[in-house]
């Protein structure tokens, strides 16, 4: 029987091997890089068996049930397209999200609008269910769906066409003075959120779409992001960003009072600005991954408010507990600073909060290996104005990881009701 942590079928490292190791530790008290490559070379050789002239990988630790295929294979999953609201906002966060901005083009009509609209409908119902769209030149491609998700948003040029007035905060957010917005990330007039666990399915779909709106708009902005792979561990899992922070503690659970008042204004919330609608601020925030090493750990729960291994607010234990502004350490300062982070998120009014989702994006490194990375945070709630804007202002006025980042850019788009079979996404607005 092999130890614990042993991975199976592993050979045990020669008894020459394991005296060299024993002698690089006596001679320097510790493995020198040399020796340790070399203990980890020779024990890795053992991890794959030679059969028929190829490899086999031993990969299931002792103790462990390995998954059967079918229980590791997803891709079949899929999420309705029809219904009286938009599928993405109360279906599980799929591991990948692209996020296509659009500016209509100068002699755009209401017209050439809904024609666009009816196709991406159409498009979106067949390419969710893992069926080819009816213009499709490559259809193996519309499967796996790996629940893709096509998501619809208005800014205020579409509201202008329809002769409509756009919901406050739609396309005109305020200033924020922690803001550095770049144009490239910025703006839009028109969204679709594509998501989906596989990514070649969503960029699949990222082409369909963006041909259909070729002879209607123009390409504003194309953002991506990514959680942890499906399976990875557990779906009820909060997922964390890249500076090791779960994002996402205190986000209301579809189907309960709190979502439908935060997210769709019922339930004594904010009033929506249409039934079944409800409202995205989308945020491209850097991080500084290079000055955020450098603090400790301390330094970094302290910017938080909370721990960053189990998420627990520093004033409980547990990652749901409800945290204690009151409280005080032994020389009478609060536990949770007053510029912490989860501090100046929270509102005195409970009405005041917002269903948060955010995605990593990681777009390379430079010539000194500084790396190009941040989180992609999406914001829904009923009002832009009443529940994003009076978060992100104490955010901008006091908020100690202001240090590491810095918003670059900004979108609002108002996300219009679901449709029935035969309809398309945003009639209610320009039908």
């Amino acid at each position: 029987m092999a130890d614990h942590g042993q991975i199976e079928g592993a050979r045990p490292m020669s008894d020459d091997s394991s005296a060299s190791a024993a002698h690089s530790v006596g001679r320097s008290g510790g493995l020198s890089r040399r020796s340790l490559l070399g203990a980890v070379g020779s024990t890795a050789a053992g991890l794959a068996v030679g059969v028929g002239g190829g490899w086999v990988a031993r990969e299931r630790l002792v103790g462990a049930e390995p998954l059967s295929t079918d229980a590791m294979v997803s891709g079949d999953e899929t999420v309705a397209f029809f219904g009286r609201r938009q599928a993405a906002v109360e279906a599980p966060a799929p591991a990948h999200v692209g996020y296509l901005g659009f500016t209509l083009r100068p002699e755009a009509s209401v017209d050439q609008l809904r024609r666009a609209l009816r196709i991406i409908s159409d498009d979106a119902s067949r390419l969710t269910q893992g069926v080819p769209s009816l213009a499709m030149s490559d259809p193996d491609l519309a499967a796996p769906a790996a629940r893709l998700t096509v998501t619809i948003g208005f800014g205020a040029r579409v509201f202008e066409l329809a002769g409509r007035t756009p919901p406050p905060g739609v396309g005109s957010l305020p200033a924020f003075s922690i803001d550095r917005l770049r144009p490239e990330f910025s703006g839009g007039d028109l969204l679709l959120m594509i998501g989906s666990d596989d990514p070649i399915t969503l960029s699949h779909t990222e082409r369909v779409m963006i041909k259909n709106m070729r002879f209607f708009a123009t390409v504003a902005w194309r953002q991506q992001g990514f959680q942890r792979a499906r399976h990875s561990e557990s779906p009820t899992t909060t997922p964390r960003n890249l500076f090791g922070q779960k994002d996402g503690t205190v986000n209301p659970r579809p189907g309960t009072d709190a979502f439908e008042q935060q997210v769709w204004g019922a339930s004594g919330g904010f009033a929506p600005w249409t039934e079944n609608g409800t409202t995205l601020v989308l945020r491209r925030v850097r991080m500084n991954l290079e000055t955020w090493d450098e603090v400790d750990p301390v330094g970094r729960e302290n910017s938080i408010g909370r721990r960053l291994g189990s998420g627990a607010p520093l004033t409980g234990t547990d990652e749901f507990d409800e945290p204690d502004f009151d409280a005080k350490n032994a020389v009478g300062f609060p536990i949770i600073d007053l510029a912490a982070h989860m501090r100046r998120a929270r509102h005195a009014d409970g009405r005041v909060r917002i269903m948060r989702r955010g995605y990593s994006y990681d777009d390379g490194v430079d010539a000194d290996g500084v790396a190009d990375v941040g989180l992609l945070f999406g914001a829904w709630q009923a009002d832009v104005m009443q529940q994003f804007v009076p978060v992100q202002q104490s955010l901008a006025d006091m908020d100690l990881l202001n240090q590491w980042t810095v918003p670059i850019g900004s979108a609002s788009f108002a996300i219009p009701p679901g449709c029935d079979a035969g309809g398309y996404v945003g009639e209610t607005v320009v039908g």
